[in-house]
């Protein structure tokens, strides 16, 4: 039986079949705009859980969620309540999203800003950048390898981070060898979308102790941050628990959560009195 992720992956790939721009035209349109802003360096080093916060209309399990959102105003709030950077879903079929979204949600603050969507090939990176971007998405789970080293490969060109996504210890590995040095682990279950809370702490011990690291899905509170955070997370991606929210400003501020000392937190534990 075809997952969700199975299903977005089989629109995504269809449309960049069909998509007939030529691809020296793009790389030299996005070479072309201005510099992009730091997304992991705003997430790494901090004493509290950075929080990446997400501007999401639906879901494919939960279906609508906040449907009539503003962009610039959520983000607004997110950056008054502290948030380091921000995601904004531009996936239209399964999420309600757009890169109008993006570019409004980036134009109301100054914070970094990741296109979350499913990115499947090269033009998708180049349109990260042309719709002002400054991270993209790589789902190891979507890619091979030779396509997760390229799609890291080009965003490194183009001067975006990468934000390569995890779902178990294999997963990490594959990350790894292809260069990743910004590492989301997803709690939510590829095959039913169910969140499952153990996986962030489990699997953030095979990440290696210099790669920065966001726990992702199911973040509900400042005790799922509190326990993140004493696991060795160097940020929360939290999109439905803030859209949801009845104060943005609030909910972000309650998930910037202290950060225990390295040699304290779980994987940090491994490099006690090394840098961070």
């Amino acid at each position: 039986m075809a997952t969700y992720l199975d299903r977005i992956l089989a629109s995504h790939r269809a449309r960049a079949a069909e998509d007939r721009r030529p691809l020296d035209q793009l790389l030299e349109a996005a070479r072309a705009v201005p510099p992009a802003r730091p997304f992991t360096e705003a997430l790494a080093g901090t004493e509290e859980l950075a929080v990446v916060a997400e501007v999401k209309r639906r879901s494919p399990s939960k279906g609508d969620l906040a449907p009539d959102l503003v962009p610039g105003s959520l983000a607004h709030a997110y950056a008054e309540g502290g948030a380091r950077c921000l995601s904004v879903l531009t996936d239209e079929a399964f999420f309600g999203g757009s890169p109008d979204d993006l570019v409004e949600a980036r134009s109301a603050t100054d914070l970094p800003v990741l296109r979350k969507d499913f990115t499947v090939a090269e033009p998708d990176v180049c349109d990260a950048r042309l719709m002002g971007a400054d991270a993209v998405l790589l789902i190891v789970a979507a890619l091979d390898d030779r396509e997760l080293r390229a799609f890291h490969d080009l965003a490194g060109e183009l001067g975006l981070a990468a934000l390569v996504e995890v779902h178990d210890e294999a997963e990490v590995e594959r990350a790894v060898a292809a260069g990743a040095s910004l590492v989301g682990v997803n709690q939510r279950d590829l095959e039913t979308f169910e969140v499952d809370h153990a996986r962030a702490e489990r699997v953030v011990k095979a990440v290696p102790p210099e790669v920065v690291t966001v726990a992702e899905s199911g973040i509900r509170g400042p005790d799922d941050a509190a326990r993140l955070a004493g696991a060795g997370y160097d940020a929360v991606l939290v999109g439905e628990t803030l859209v949801l929210a009845p104060d943005a400003v609030a909910q972000v501020r309650s998930l910037r959560v202290p950060r225990p000392r390295p040699e304290t937190r779980g994987r940090g534990a491994r490099m006690a009195g090394g840098p961070r």
